[in-house]
C-alpha cells in the first residue's frame, strides 16, 4: 500500500469512526432526554469494524446489519439526518420513523435493515448472496453479526448453505465478547469463533477489531475472493462495547478493570498512534463532523411524528 492510499484511508476511517463515535452519543442523550421511543443498543468502542469493513464495498453490494447497526448505515454514507429522524421516530426517517433504532434500513446504501432479532440477519444476507447468483452478477453481501449469534441456529444453517453453494458472502462476528450479559467464554468451549471455518471447508481468519487496517486488509481479501465466486469467508473481530447490552442497561456485570483495558486500545486511539494524521488534520475532522452531528441532531428534533392515520401503512398483510 503505497503512502498516499495509507494516508487515505486513514483520514477515511478516523471520519467514519468519530462520525460513528458522535452520532451514538447524541443518541444516548436523546434517550437521557426522553425523546427517544424505545431502546438503542449502541457501537461505542466497535466503530473500527464497520469503518474497515464497508470501505472494502462497492456501491452496489450489500450488507446484513444487527441489532447494533448504527455503525454499519455511517460507515456506507447513510444520511444521517435521516438516521436520527428514524432514531427518534420521526416521518422524516429512514422507514417513516417506524423501524427505529434497532430495524433502521438505507435501502439506497444496500442495507437490507437492522434487526431486532439475534442473528435474523445472517440468512437475509445469505439470501441476498444467493440472489447476487441466480442474476449472475458479481456482488457481494457482508453479514455482521455479534458473538452470541454465532452461537445460533441461523448461523450454522446459513455458512453450511453459502459454503456448499459458493456464495458470494462475508461473514464478520463483532465479537465484544458479551451477548446481554453473558460472557461469550462461559458458553463457548473454543474462544476462538473463527476456528469454526474448518469445519465447512472456508477460510477464516481472526483480527483486531479496533484497527480499521486490520479489518479492511481482512475483509478485503474475503471480499476479492467472494467477487471471484470462490465462496464465503469467516472472519473473527476482537472488539468490546462500552455501554451495557443497550441504553437502560448499567453494564454492572462487566469487570471495571476490563472495560478499562480495551478503552484504552480503542479504534480512535489506534488511529492516533499509527502516526497517519498529524493533530491538525483530527482536529479539522472533528470540527467538521462535529457540525454535521448538530445538523441532523436539529433536523430530528424539528421533524414531525407521522400522523396516527400511517399507523397501518407500509404495513403487508397476508
Amino acid at each position: 500500500m503505497s503512502g498516499k492510499k495509507e494516508k487515505d484511508l486513514a483520514r477515511q476511517f478516523y471520519t467514519v469512526m468519530y462520525r460513528t463515535r458522535r452520532f451514538e452519543e447524541e443518541v444516548f442523550e436523546f434517550y437521557k432526554r426522553g425523546l427517544m421511543p424505545g431502546l438503542a443498543h449502541l457501537y461505542l468502542g466497535e466503530e473500527a469494524v464497520a469503518a474497515g469493513a464497508c470501505a472494502t464495498l462497492r456501491e452496489d453490494d450489500y450488507i446484513g446489519s444487527t441489532h447494533r447497526g448504527h455503525g454499519h448505515l455511517v460507515a456506507r454514507g447513510a444520511d444521517l439526518k435521516r438516521m436520527m429522524a428514524e432514531i427518534l421516530g420521526k416521518e422524516t426517517g429512514y422507514s417513516k420513523g417506524k423501524g427505529g433504532s434497532m430495524h433502521i434500513m438505507a435501502m439506497d446504501k444496500g442495507i437490507l435493515g437492522a434487526n431486532g432479532i439475534v442473528g435474523g440477519e445472517i440468512p437475509i444476507a445469505t439470501g441476498a448472496a444467493y440472489s447476487s447468483v441466480l442474476r449472475g452478477t458479481d456482488q457481494v453481501t457482508l453479514a455482521f453479526f455479534g458473538d452470541s449469534a454465532s452461537n445460533e441456529g441461523t448461523f450454522h444453517e446459513s455458512v453450511n448453505m453459502a459454503a456448499a453453494w459458493n456464495l458470494p458472502v462475508v461473514y464478520i462476528i463483532e465479537n465484544n465478547l458479551f451477548g446481554i450479559s453473558v460472557d461469550i467464554r462461559r458458553v463457548t468451549k473454543e474462544h476462538d469463533l473463527y476456528k469454526r471455518a474448518p469445519g465447512y471447508g472456508i477460510p477464516g481468519e481472526c483480527v483486531d477489531g479496533n484497527d480499521a487496517f486490520a479489518v479492511y486488509e481482512a475483509v478485503k481479501k474475503a471480499v476479492e475472493r467472494a467477487r471471484k465466486g470462490q465462496g464465503p469467508s469467516l472472519i473473527e473481530c476482537k472488539t468490546y462495547r462500552w455501554q451495557g447490552h443497550h441504553v437502560g442497561d448499567p453494564g454492572e456485570y462487566r469487570a471495571p478493570e476490563e472495560l478499562s483495558a480495551w478503552k484504552a486500545k480503542e479504534p480512535l486511539v489506534v488511529m492516533k498512534t499509527k502516526g497517519l494524521l498529524t493533530d491538525e488534520e483530527i482536529s479539522e475532522i472533528e470540527t467538521a463532523v462535529n457540525k454535521e452531528i448538530a445538523e441532523a441532531c436539529k433536523f430530528a428534533e424539528e421533524s414531525p411524528y407521522p400522523e396516527e392515520t400511517e399507523a397501518y401503512a407500509d404495513v403487508f398483510v397476508d
